[in-house]
C-alpha cells in the first residue's frame, strides 16, 4: 500500500520548483542585460559573467530535486538528490562540449560553473538535511527545539 501524497505537499512542491525556474530565467536575465555590459572591463569580471547562467542553472535545477525530497522525505531521498545533480551536471557538460543548446561555443569555465552550482546544490541538500534531522531527534527525545 502506497501512502497517500497530500495535496498540500504536492501544492508546495510545485510551487516552489516553478519559483526556483522563475528566479533561473530572472537572473540570467539580469546578468545578461545587466552584469556583462556593466563589467566588461576585467577578463576575471568576464569569466564569472559568462559561466554564471550556467552555475545558476546547475544549482537552481538541481535544487528543483532537492526540493521534493525534503518535503516528503523517501527511503532513498539522497540517492535520488545525488543522481539527479549528477544527471544535471553531465547534462550541462554534454550541452558545452556538443553545443547542443544554450552554448554556442567550449568553454572550460562553463563546465567549471556547473560542477560548481551542482556541488553547492548537494551541500545545500546535506545542509537542510542535517538540520531536519536534528530537529526530528530532538522532538523524539522530548526536549524542546531552541527557538529565536
Amino acid at each position: 500500500m502506497k501512502p497517500k501524497i497530500e495535496k498540500r505537499a504536492v501544492i508546495k512542491i510545485i510551487g516552489i520548483n516553478l519559483s526556483l525556474f522563475i528566479l533561473l530565467y530572472g537572473l540570467v536575465y539580469i546578468n545578461k542585460a545587466v552584469f556583462r555590459p556593466a563589467f566588461n572591463d576585467t577578463q576575471l569580471a568576464q569569466i564569472l559573467t559568462g559561466s554564471f547562467p550556467t552555475f545558476i542553472a546547475a544549482f537552481l535545477i538541481s535544487l528543483c530535486a532537492v526540493n521534493p525530497v525534503l518535503i516528503r522525505k523517501p527511503r532513498f531521498g539522497r540517492l535520488i538528490v545525488y543522481l539527479a545533480s549528477l544527471l544535471i551536471l553531465v547534462v550541462l557538460i554534454l550541452d558545452e562540449l556538443e553545443s547542443i543548446g544554450a552554448s554556442m561555443k567550449y568553454d572550460i569555465f562553463d563546465i567549471a560553473g556547473a560542477a560548481l552550482g551542482s556541488l553547492l546544490a548537494l551541500l545545500t541538500y546535506e545542509y537542510f538535511n542535517h538540520r531536519s534531522l536534528s530537529k526530528t531527534i530532538t522532538v523524539q527525545k522530548g526536549i524542546k527545539p531552541f527557538s529565536n
